[in-house]
């Protein structure tokens, strides 16, 4: 790792900065643990330099933060350009983690730079992710289970992201999504976390089988086609969490009779679409359905 040579500075929350000898430590080792630097080796009579260092402004203020351009300027600060061992200007290097993983020599264009730092700045479900686990630090677990589900649909092959997300959805009480989750975890997965938030899942799922909702469920096994038992049962599924089932429950009868219980059981199931938070895919998926059954 290169060594820095001053102090800590207050947080940097500029995109850009110009780097100095009490900035270096911050600036081009802290931070490129927490995101991408791009560190421009300039001078002012370097042609080529005044050229390039407009395009890397601009995509440091596009980008908004993904990365920090931090400019050298070599005539300033000969000791830092010894330590990253330029020779020629302009010389850009990309730091993460406190140690250089690309860069490149001489002006470029804008097109090329931008797939350089395609490479090395995070997906756009990484960034959902990591601002869902600031979410749940700050106990609001509604948002952070929206910024999940959009990083779990667009990347649901990582664990990581689909077990918090799924353990969001626990905390919820969201319990059908969390399973339907969690059963998608392939084998090799299966760790210690999976676990963990399996046996959380299970214990939940124990505490929502009431025993009202046991007796009326074998009530509603003898008689399949009763609608009063179907609109009781289906409440009671609702007061448990388990939307899906009394959005399914209420729409089966539907399917049979859209009159049933002289409109009880459409009323109910309306009232329940209305109860869902718009973000919960399941409103959007039931009304779609309902909405087949009546036009």
């Amino acid at each position: 790792m290169i060594e820095a040579d001053s102090p800590l500075t207050p947080a940097i929350t500029e995109n850009i900065i110009d780097i100095t000898p009490e900035n270096f430590q911050q600036a081009l080792i802290d931070e490129s643990m927490k995101r991408l630097v791009v560190v421009d080796f300039w001078a002012d009579w370097c042609a080529p330099c005044k050229a390039l260092m407009p395009i890397l402004e601009k995509l440091a203020n596009e980008y908004n933060g993904q990365f920090l351009l931090a400019k050298v300027n070599c005539d300033e600060q000969q000791s830092i350009a010894a330590q990253f061992g330029v020779r020629s200007l302009p010389t850009i290097a990309l730091l993460k983690d406190g140690q250089p993983v690309d860069g490149f020599m001489g002006a470029q264009p804008e097109s090329e730079i931008r797939q350089i730092l395609e490479k090395h700045l995070p997906k756009e479900y990484e960034i959902a992710y990591k601002d869902a686990l600031e979410k749940i630090q700050e106990g609001n677990l509604h948002e952070a289970s929206t910024l999940l589900n959009a990083a779990y649909l667009a990347e649901p092959k990582r664990s990581d992201i689909a077990l918090t997300f799924a353990d969001v959805l626990i905390e919820l009480k969201n319990l059908e999504a969390a399973q339907a989750v969690v059963d998608a975890i392939p084998l090799q997965d299966q760790d210690n976390q999976y676990n963990k938030v399996k046996a959380k899942l299970e214990l939940a799922a124990d505490a929502a089988d009431s025993p009202e909702i046991q007796i009326l469920e074998e009530k509603l096994a003898a008689t399949p086609d009763d609608a009063k038992l179907i609109i009781e049962l289906a409440v009671q599924y609702q007061q448990a969490n388990r939307n899906e089932e009394a959005l399914e429950l209420t729409l089966g009868c539907l399917r049979t009779d859209l009159n049933a219980e002289d409109g009880e059981v459409k009323k109910t199931m309306t009232d329940m679409l209305s109860a869902l938070d718009n973000a919960d895919p399941l409103k959007a998926r039931y009304q779609r359905k309902l909405y087949t059954l009546l036009y």
